[in-house]
């Protein structure tokens, strides 16, 4: 069996190198006869110059060294002249190395056993492997990376258009890799973005795997100026390449009606394609970032594009159009608008069995997102919930008409949110079992610029922030849901609570509208699962082409009988995430009519009649929290109490100046008390325990117990215990009453 392609192109000039101290002049013939077997076996250009380039100078070496030899010269200078042939033949052999043929996979390993083995490829891999970064030699002037750190496993990929090998850093036991990828890098002369290394955390820390990729992919195809090419083409041109905004991707068009109005998706051969900055994308496809959305997919490897040559929403949904869709449907959906493939846009209100759901909604100035919280009003009307509506800046919700308490400027939106948590407590005291009966209509708590009443500047700060954590934790069960509305999605918007916005998320769904720039980044502190990457501030406040509209100036004075239509502006456009999705880009109903002229004339939708109504008036005034901002008020009891001026359990003091402890109860009549100095003992605990329970007949947790008792829990719990093994009271949920 004959020599291989590779074998020939590798050896041959080893072969020449020898031939001039045998063959003399003869090793011209042998030369001629190694450049035309490269010919035959078609190799390629760089390859076949190296190798002509090898025969010159071993013929040239060959041929001085015959004619010393015959005019009787020193041998030693004959066989001198070797050496540069030597030296011509080891450069072919490094210059073959960009230029290997067809893939072969490697043995497991590249010991001394299996080196013979390996195919030349594998070979000059190795051995610079072991020449820089493991040894087994080391001098003086070259210093190893890391001895003993060999690689192992080693498998090639070649193809036309690229070249790469794997394998396996090994080291003996106890110790750890400390190869670098730029390590690697300078080593085989690449850049260090084509070595690729596993995570250390997931590997042993004396066997770590490699990539690496010797060789790049073609170049990309060169755009010729002014020649229309195919969106692969500027795809692969602009956007794949490593610099683009989704390098290594590849995009497969679904649907193509010009070069700006086309579908499609982009793959990345399994690999998640992660953030997408969709202005670096607009920039790389020479449009603007209007034009283009993103529809993320099932798999983390792909995502839909969509560039449009006029974007799909610019003429907007009307709200006379879709009446019959803005009452809540059976799933507890209404209509909020139009996604950019043209299907409704569905928002949650409710949960049918379960309760409620909250909504966060995040829009600056001039972004739609009153005229949202206007047509979530008309929903609620038409579906038969009662909203109660907390605006601290008086008179910027046109609907307000439609909601059964309005609280309309600073002070009396924190009013609002009193009442919607004695509302909460309220059904919290009549419901047994924690899931929503739907006796009572469902409650949307509306906040808009919920930044005013929560923020660390509002006076009321601390008051505001423990009502809105309670209400997104508490409330979904009793029916009650929460729609907050901020500016920003900067935590500072929302008294830097965590729990308000991640209680949110997890209770309901999300619209991003447009933010001021530099306050719309949903990254970092302020990212949000299912939007990551997303910058409201992107999102622009015209439409492309709209500042030539405008500078055609009509000079014909104010028309005051004109409407805005929607492509004047980008009103309501923006990203809507709803439980369990990605955000997709949306629009709002555009409003064609007054939401306020759909409702038919009819009354709001009211409240039920029950304590924290009737006496409403009184707990819009009555703070919930202490002078510190502490204690939330925790029972209907106790809030009550507190509207009505008497001292309440939470404010009865626990010493008087005499020194002797007294006992707050309840501040109804005949209340359970008992005068202090008596001892906490269990006899004497226990029967004021079951007639605080029987008296107020409402549930209480362990803790609201001892402080009416002015003890403390941890006497409490204990008898507590004691009196459900007996069968005198019980324990649902944390919450305790007489049996």
């Amino acid at each position: 069996m004959g020599p291989t392609r590779a074998q020939f192109i590798q050896y041959a000039p080893s072969a020449l190198a020898v031939v001039p101290l045998v063959a003399g002049p003869w090793s011209a013939l042998a030369a001629a006869a190694a450049g035309a077997g490269a010919w035959a076996v078609n190799v390629s250009a760089p390859v076949l110059r190296s190798l002509i380039g090898c025969g010159f100078t071993a013929t040239g070496c060959g041929i001085a060294a015959h004619e010393v030899l015959a005019a009787g010269g020193n041998p030693l200078i004959a066989l001198g002249l070797a050496v540069p042939a030597g030296a011509a033949a080891l450069a072919h052999h490094r210059n073959i190395t960009g230029h290997l043929p067809t893939p072969v996979l490697m043995p497991a390993t590249t010991d001394a056993s299996t080196e013979a083995g390996l195919t030349s490829q594998a070979q000059v891999i190795s051995a610079w492997w072991k020449e820089f970064i493991s040894g087994p030699t080391q001098t003086e002037d070259r210093k190893l990376i890391q001895p003993g750190a060999v690689l192992t496993q080693l498998a090639l990929d070649m193809g036309d258009n690229h070249l790469s090998f794997t394998g396996v850093i090994t080291l003996p036991q106890g110790q750890q890799v400390r190869v670098k990828a730029a390590d690697i890098a300078s080593v085989y002369g690449i850049p260090v973005s084509r070595v690729e290394m596993g995570d250390p955390k997931h590997y042993a820390p004396n066997a770590l795997p490699v990539t690496v990729h010797l060789k790049k992919a073609a170049a990309a195809p060169e755009i010729a100026s002014g020649i229309p090419t195919t969106p692969e083409e500027l795809w692969a041109a602009h956007v794949a390449i490593p610099e683009g905004a989704m390098p290594g991707t590849t995009l497969t068009v679904t649907r193509y009606d010009g070069p700006l109005d086309w579908e499609g998706i982009a793959t990345r051969d399994r690999r998640a394609i992660g953030t997408v900055n969709l202005q670096a994308l607009a920039g790389n496809l020479d449009l603007e970032t209007i034009q283009i959305a993103l529809a993320p997919g099932d798999k983390p490897s792909q995502m839909g594009i969509r560039v449009m040559r006029e974007h799909a929403l610019m003429h907007g949904t009307m709200l006379s159009s879709v009446v019959d869709e803005l009452s809540m449907d059976s799933r507890g959906y209404i209509r909020a608008g139009t996604y950019v493939d043209g299907r409704p846009a569905l928002l949650p209100l409710a949960q049918p069995g379960s309760g409620a759901r909250h909504l966060y909604l995040v829009g600056g100035s001039r972004s739609g997102k009153s005229g949202l919280l206007e047509q979530i009003l008309l929903s609620a009307h038409r579906s038969g919930i009662a909203v109660i509506l907390a605006s601290p800046q008086a008179g910027t919700i046109a609907g307000a008409s439609l909601s059964a308490y309005l609280g309309d400027g600073l002070d009396e939106a924190m009013g609002a949110l009193r009442l919607a948590y004695a509302m909460t407590l309220d059904r919290e005291a009549r419901y047994r079992s924690p899931a929503f009966p739907f006796t009572d209509p469902l409650v949307l708590v509306v906040i808009d610029e919920a930044h005013m009443l929560l923020s660390a500047s509002s006076p009321y700060h601390l008051e505001a922030k423990a009502i809105v954590e309670q209400l997104t934790r508490r409330s979904l069960k009793r029916g009650i849901g929460v729609v907050l509305a901020t500016q920003t999605p900067l935590a500072e918007d929302l008294g830097n609570s965590t729990v308000i916005r991640s209680q949110l998320l997890i209770g309901g769904g999300a619209v991003f509208l447009r933010c001021a720039k530099g306050q719309g980044s949903l990254v970092g502190a302020n990212a949000v699962e299912g939007a990551e990457g997303i910058d409201l501030s992107m999102i622009p406040s015209q439409w492309p082409g709209q500042y030539a509209k405008v500078s055609n100036r009509d000079m014909s004075g104010l028309a005051t009988e004109a409407a805005a239509a929607p492509e004047d502006g980008t009103f309501g456009l923006g990203y809507l995430l709803t439980p369990g999705s990605q955000a997709v880009q949306f629009r709002s109903l555009h409003l064609d009519v007054a939401p306020v002229s759909l409702a038919g004339g009819e009354p709001p939708v009211g409240i039920e009649d029950c304590d924290a109504w009737r006496e409403s008036e009184a707990i819009v005034q009555t703070p919930m929290v202490d002078k510190r901002g502490k204690n939330l008020i925790g029972s209907l009891a106790d809030l009550l109490a507190a509207a009505e001026g008497e001292p309440s359990s939470q404010d009865a003091p626990h010493h008087n100046p005499g020194g002797l402890q007294v006992i707050a109860g309840s501040s109804r009549p005949g209340a359970p008390g008992v005068a202090a100095g008596a001892p906490d003992g269990q006899e004497l605990i226990k029967p004021r325990i079951l007639e605080l329970l029987r008296e107020q007949s409402i549930p209480m947790t362990a803790e609201t117990i001892a402080r009416k008792l002015g003890t403390s829990a941890k006497n409490i719990k204990p008898r507590l215990s004691e009196l459900k093994k007996r069968d005198e009271v019980t324990n649902e949920n944390g919450l305790w009453r007489a049996a």
